[in-house]
Formats: structure tokens, C-alpha cells, sequence
């Protein structure tokens, strides 16, 4: 489903979004489409190093619902991305340690927004998305946050991986969600930390697991062998937040 305010089709909606600064989260454009204004569609697009998809004509076609989209829809930010470094001087800002959520390649609106919800409620100083195979700050994970995104800062990287070797030189240590890891309650989660959460389907890659410190396990006794990746990702931060405020 695509956010009505946020999607823009065609390519003059599109490319005066680029000249009026817009912030585009993501451009799809058809496959064998370059020339004439795609042309110039995509030479603003790598000014404004926007990701950029080249799909078929019937993946525009199923997000166009039956607008004429000329080979081209971009989806808006609804929000501004911040950058990592911001994040950390707020951390300093308020004399914390940094807290930061990792999220590996989120892919549904409503579990991003619920995530940043939680990184607001739990005292993360930010949230560091990945730039492909990921959703971006669209108006419904604004709205699945339920205000948070107003308040909670979002970075968006190309790499994970290298912003984790990046963020260790700053003194970070990494735990990230895995079913095989060691139980998250007998693991020190205290101190300056990151916390990697995977994707839906798949969970953290393998080499960012590889990466990361620790790997936390959420103790279960039920039936089935999984929570929702904003669910886990809720019950990991809060044993963070105990462990740095309640111990």
C-alpha cells in the first residue's frame, strides 16, 4: 500500500521535487528507460544520491494503481534524515552513552515506525536504517510511530557493516538479535551500545552478525519459535534500558 502524500508519479512531479529540494527516499524507473527527461530524472537523482531501482513496467504499474506514471514514481521522505554523527553529539548532548538501534533491512512501514517508537520510549539517542532493500521515513511509518518520529533521530547509511566498524572506533559495542545467541539475560548490555535487528523474513545478514559483539537470545516458552521484529526488538531495548538505568 503507498502513502498518497508521499508518492509522486510521473516525471515532472518528479523532477520538479529535485529542483525544489525535496528529499526523495527512493526512485523507481522503468527498465529501458533513460533517455530524454528520465535522463535527467536520474542525473538529479545521483546529484542527490537517491536510490534508485529499475524495476518492470508492472511493479510501476501496481504502485501507480492505475495513474499514468511515464516510467518513473518516486516515493517522498516525510521526514528529514539525520546523520550519524548528529546522533552521537546528542548522545553528548545529554551526557549519555550512546544508545543507537541498528535495523538490518527493515521492509514493512508499520514495524519501522513501531521501532522508532520504541527507540523514543526507551531512551535510544537515534535509529540507523539501511539505505537499500529497506523502507524509508514514509507517512506511514511516521504515523505507525505514533509521533515519535518527531522526536527521534533517523540516519540512513549505505553500508551497516561499516558504520558498526565505524561506531566501534567511537567506543560502541554491538548485540544483535539471534535465536541462536546467549540468552539476553545473562549478557552485559550496559555502557555504549548498539542494538542490530534484522529483517522480517531473514533477521540480521550474516556479515553484519559476524560484526557485532554479542549476540542476545529472547528466552521463549510458547509454541511457535518467533516474534515480530518490532516485538523483539521492544523486548531486547527494554532489557538495555533496565540494565543501564535500573541496576
Amino acid at each position: 500500500m503507498r502513502d498518497e502524500a508521499f508518492t509522486l508519479i510521473g516525471r515532472n512531479p518528479v523532477l520538479e521535487a529535485f529542483r525544489a529540494g525535496k528529499t526523495i527516499d527512493h526512485l523507481f524507473v522503468q527498465d529501458g528507460l533513460r533517455e530524454g527527461p528520465i535522463s535527467t530524472i536520474l542525473r538529479e537523482a545521483k546529484k542527490h544520491d537517491t536510490t534508485v531501482d529499475f524495476v518492470k513496467r508492472s511493479r510501476l504499474e501496481e504502485i501507480a494503481g492505475g495513474e499514468s506514471h511515464q516510467g518513473v514514481i518516486a516515493y517522498l521522505a516525510s521526514f528529514r534524515y539525520y546523520t550519524v554523527e548528529e546522533i552521537l553529539d546528542y548522545a553528548g548532548e545529554r551526557g549519555e552513552e550512546p544508545f543507537v538501534f541498528i535495523l538490518d533491512g527493515i521492509e514493512d512501514p508499520h514495524n519501522l515506525g513501531a521501532m522508532i517508537r520504541t527507540a523514543n520510549l526507551c531512551g535510544a539517542h537515534g535509529v540507523i536504517i539501511r539505505e537499500r532493500r529497506a523502507v524509508g521515513l514514509t507517512g506511514t511509518v511516521a504515523k505507525s510511530s505514533a509521533g515519535a518520529l518527531n522526536y527521534t533521530r533517523v540516519a540512513k547509511v549505505t553500508n551497516i557493516g561499516n558504520t558498526i566498524d565505524a561506531l566501534k572506533q567511537r567506543g560502541l559495542w554491538f548485540v544483535c538479535a539471534d535465536m541462536e545467541g546467549e540468552t539476553m539475560y545473562r549478557l552485559n548490555l550496559r555502557g555504549a551500545i548498539g542494538l542490530v535487528v534484522g529483517s522480517e523474513g531473514e533477521g540480521v545478514s550474516r556479515l553484519v552478525r559476524e560484526k557485532c559483539d554479542m549476540r542476545a537470545a529472547i528466552p521463549m516458552r510458547g509454541d511457535i519459535d518467533s516474534l515480530n521484529a518490532s516485538v523483539a526488538c521492544g523486548v531486547l531495548a527494554y532489557e538495555i534500558l533496565r540494565q543501564r538505568h535500573y541496576e
